[in-house]
């Protein structure tokens, strides 16, 4: 009986000092650089010096927004944003118990204004399709809402179009904000049309509406906004875009931990059911 108590001791004991060394391994592990931050119901490992960490020492997620695109992101006159994608930023600065502050950006100077330095923000939000050129110098997070490009026009004028064709044409004008994938879109497809280049996107709408341009070419989150809004707007091809995609989140590269963490997170919404009630309150 003896014999056996003090084998069942030392198994004991044994157990006990390999429980100790795996305690101190993942303490050394710990202390080499890394911290654990809770996301996604698992700990995500990000670098002490990372941009989480950063964020986090900060206590506010800076985040770049255009502010001109019902109804993922408007600014109001009091300087207030709303929409879609300000709400998915918001939740992604609960995730990381942090405030968040929003900076006004711009389609034209979006890119430079991503890599800029020293940088403005740590990350832009709100209608920015996920491409393989943006892709290329920056980094994009999964998409979080699908997208693809279509028309607004005169409710008066919607069945004139049926296709790119009936756009294509030098009588047609059509109008788009700069620097974005509007614009690039429209001078790729429709070289015959006349391309009226307007530099505020939320006006064209009522332009449009008001006959200083036959079409705008916009995206099917947006167009649905400005048909509700307006009567005398029409958006015939709403449920035949001109091409698919997803829109994310655009960064600088060299924020692979940011990336992580924010991938994590639309994951967790996705998973449990935020982004699905999201999108049910702004109608997508």
């Amino acid at each position: 009986m003896r014999r056996w108590l003090w084998m069942l001791t030392a198994i004991l004991a044994l157990s006990c000092s390999v429980v100790l060394a795996a305690c101190a391994n993942s303490k050394a592990t710990a202390g080499n650089g890394l911290q654990s931050v809770s996301i996604a119901s698992t700990d995500s490992q990000v670098s002490k010096d990372g941009k989480v960490a950063e964020i986090k020492s900060r206590g506010t997620l800076l985040v770049g927004t255009t502010g001109d695109y019902r109804p993922l992101s408007f600014r109001e006159s009091d300087g207030s944003y709303w929409g879609f994608g300000i709400e998915v930023a918001k939740e992604i600065a609960k995730e990381l118990g942090v405030k968040v502050a929003f900076v006004q950006t711009s389609w034209p100077t979006l890119s430079a204004d991503v890599m800029a330095e020293p940088q403005t923000f740590d990350f832009a939000i709100g209608g920015i399709t996920i491409t393989d050129a943006r892709r290329e110098t920056m980094l994009m997070s999964e998409g979080y809402l699908s997208n693809g490009k279509t028309i607004l026009c005169r409710a008066s004028e919607s069945k004139r179009y049926k296709s790119l064709t009936d756009l294509n044409k030098p009588e047609v004008r059509v109008m788009v904000n700069p620097g974005g994938l509007n614009e690039k879109f429209a001078h790729e497809n429709l070289s015959h049309s006349t391309i009226i280049v307007h530099q505020k996107n939320e006006e064209i709408p009522t332009l449009v509406a008001e006959g200083k341009a036959d079409v705008m070419i916009t995206e099917i989150t947006e167009a649905p906004y400005y048909v509700q809004a307006d009567s005398r707007l029409a958006a015939p091809l709403l449920s035949k875009p001109f091409n698919h995609g997803e829109i994310g989140i655009l960064m600088r590269k060299g924020q692979d931990d940011l990336l992580q963490v924010v991938n994590d997170i639309i994951r967790k919404m996705k998973r449990n059911g935020t982004l699905r009630r999201l999108k049910k309150e702004w109608g997508f």
